[in-house]
């Protein structure tokens, strides 16, 4: 083989692997995510993507499309909002109108959030410490408390064994949301839409999770379960 056909069929095999690697792309379910969590971009000075467990997992299993604010989600959307920063009057109109419209949510709302931040204290991009509830939950009649110990907590998700991290507990107190025994989890149907909620940002911190009790991929695949199940790909 000469140099000219080797060099054809090697530009033949690169192109046929790009187009399979978009195709296995395009397979992908798409998530919007909403968060102040290390799931998107690493903490340091870099612009390189985070490298955490679950951030890594996340990527392999979805197309990310990160938003700053809720008034930039596509109707019917799926969205992954994870220990959001608080958000101004009118982008929580937004939001609730978002998701009465046909849009689904899991809502990852800590009050004592234990995932270890490199940013200073200071720092307004360091995760907040406490879900900074507005008033969104209280108007789809929920109420979040933050836990009376910290420390770990095993709960169940279907078949699978997961672990929180000083969970808070949710409260009913109107509306239409279904709550779990023992108020970790709650689900609403609001409008067209649905929302889960789990008072417990940490559960995506399976490397921390990990390093207390090896249970981390457990965690990531519970959520992974009710992502899916919005986006209409469970199996």
């Amino acid at each position: 083989m000469n140099r000219a056909s080797a060099a054809a069929l090697a530009l033949l095999a690169l192109v046929g692997c790009r187009a399979e690697t978009a195709a296995k792309a395009e397979t992908k379910p798409e998530l919007y995510v909403l968060t102040s969590l290390p799931l998107l971009f690493d903490e340091g000075f870099g612009l390189g993507p985070a490298k955490g467990e679950a951030a890594v997992f996340l990527r392999d299993h979805y197309r990310l499309k990160p938003i700053d604010l809720p008034s930039q989600l596509p109707a019917g959307a799926t969205l992954l909002a994870a220990q959001p920063r608080a958000l101004p009057a009118e982008e929580l109109v937004a939001l609730d109108s978002w998701v009465r419209g046909g849009g689904k949510m899991l809502l990852l709302a800590d009050p004592m959030l234990e995932w270890p931040s490199k940013r200073p204290l200071a720092d307004r991009l360091r995760p907040p410490v406490a879900f900074a509830d507005t008033g969104l939950l209280a108007h789809w009649g929920l109420r979040l408390d933050a836990p009376e110990e910290r420390g770990l907590k095993q709960g169940q998700y279907g078949d699978l064994g997961i672990a929180y991290d000083s969970p808070g507990k949710l409260t009913k107190v109107g509306g239409d949301c279904e709550l779990s025994s023992d108020g970790i989890l709650a689900s609403c149907r609001l409008g067209k839409g649905r929302v889960s909620v789990v008072a417990d940002a940490d559960l995506l911190n399976a490397d921390g999770i990990d390093a207390k009790l090896g249970r981390g991929s457990d965690n990531l695949s519970a959520v992974h379960m009710q992502l899916l199940e919005f986006t209409g790909r469970a199996r």
